[in-house]
């Protein structure tokens, strides 16, 4: 091994430096949470600015691995403003799980939808994305280890029902995904997306009792899916055991669609 060379575990995400957007609440909160009990100093942001400081607190000890900062991430300038500040308290940034989003449109038919909800979860959801992997870059690129997980959604896998403004957005965060890889790749930047499944929590008790149950009864693995069968995909993308894993998908759902 030549002198000086760092040995270290592939999977271990100890000192790694880790940006997560919407983490307040939900998959969010887990991936923060999951985060610092891994090693990791997280920098996560929300509009949600009670329960971004409560999980803080939640965190004990661990929570002085933590920081939170409000995002809006419908205000370009807020997206800026926020990743500087996250770079200045972590010492810079090693990777970036785009997680916030919104559905403000589900139970809607598509020839009811209005346009204003369509545009807000595009520029949440797509926009958004787009914009925090752009202020991410040049931390990441400066990290020469830089990893991005976007979250997607198995919804778009098989095309979800009264949702399609969702729907449609995280299709575009696959396609957004696979573009990025390629953009990003010469830097040595990895972008992966995963697309979870119907998960159990606060997040999803708006949706309707029958689509819990479709979700059950089509999956290979018959159980209700919760947030910690997502969080592992995540760290494991955020590791250096994915370092030449860059524009896939994959989903993460007990195998209710298949990829």
């Amino acid at each position: 091994m030549p002198k000086g060379q760092q040995v270290f575990d592939a999977a271990s995400l100890v000192g790694r430096r880790i940006v997560v957007t919407g983490g307040a609440r939900g998959l969010g909160a887990a991936f923060v949470t999951a985060l610092v009990e891994a090693g990791a100093t997280v920098a996560f942001g929300d509009r949600l600015m009670h329960e971004g400081r409560a999980l803080i607190e939640s965190l004990g000890v661990l929570g002085e691995r933590a920081h939170f900062a409000p995002l809006d991430l419908l205000d370009p300038h807020s997206v800026n403003y926020f990743f500087a500040e996250c770079a200045e308290r972590l010492g810079g940034i090693d990777g970036l799980v785009n997680n916030a989003a919104i559905t403000d449109s589900g139970g809607v038919g598509a020839a009811d939808l209005s346009v204003e909800s369509w545009n807000v979860v595009m520029n949440v959801n797509v926009r958004g994305t787009w914009l925090a992997s752009v202020a991410a870059l040049p931390h990441l690129r400066a990290s020469e280890r830089g990893s991005i997980v976007n979250i997607a959604s198995d919804t778009a896998l098989w095309g979800a029902p009264n949702v399609i403004a969702y729907v449609a957005s995280k299709g575009a965060v696959i396609a957004m995904t696979r573009s990025l890889a390629r953009e990003f790749g010469g830097a040595g930047i990895t972008v992966n997306a995963i697309a979870p499944g119907l998960t159990e929590g606060e997040s999803t008790a708006y949706v309707p009792a029958e689509r819990h149950e479709h979700y059950l009864k089509g999956r290979a693995i018959t159980r209700p899916q919760v947030a910690s069968d997502v969080v592992g995909p995540v760290l494991f993308l955020l590791s250096d055991a994915a370092r030449f894993v860059t524009g896939q998908l994959l989903p993460v759902n007990g195998g209710f669609a298949l990829n």
